[in-house]
């Protein structure tokens, strides 16, 4: 499971370099389907993998930032770096005792779940690769070659 947060570190990391090629226009304008544009998308992919961990962290919900105030490309890459920083620790200390332990989640509807930590952490994972999934439709659409999403060859085993 950690390799696949690094998996997932690297690919964000190589994205937010393929942006870099990208007018802010075109990163901040609305596109059909995903969670709106290729901005945003990279900010929600932050924001839920550092609001889980958080939450796993101090059973508190932190609140996400509005967007607003971090509508740029380096904002966001800065942003990324600064909660990576803040949560890798927690899941390189990763343990097979942490699986099964649990936590109750409600929602804004007033609903209540209970979910292992394992579940969740496996969540954060399908979340990113779900979004980049996203950001290679729209890279294809502006006639661009996406980001490499294959696991192999990224030294992830050595």
């Amino acid at each position: 499971m950690k390799t696949l947060f690094q998996y997932n570190w690297q690919v964000r990391d190589d994205w937010f370099t393929w942006c870099e090629d990208v007018s802010e226009e075109e990163l901040l304008k609305k596109r059909v389907g995903g969670a709106g544009s290729i901005l945003y998308t990279l900010f929600h992919i932050v924001e839920v993998e550092r609001s889980w961990i958080h939450f796993l962290k101090t059973q508190q919900d932190s609140g996400e930032p509005p967007f607003e105030d971090f509508a740029s490309l380096e904002k966001v890459k800065a942003l990324s770096n600064q909660y990576h920083t803040e949560i890798e620790p927690f899941i390189m200390s990763w343990t097979n005792e942490m699986e099964s332990q649990t936590i109750t989640v409600s929602n804004s509807e007033g609903q209540s779940a209970t979910f292992r930590h394992g579940e969740i952490m496996r969540h954060v994972i399908a979340h990113e690769i779900h979004h980049v999934g996203q950001l290679s439709v729209w890279a294809r659409e502006l006639g661009r070659e996406p980001v490499n999403a294959n696991l192999i060859f990224r030294g992830l085993f050595e």
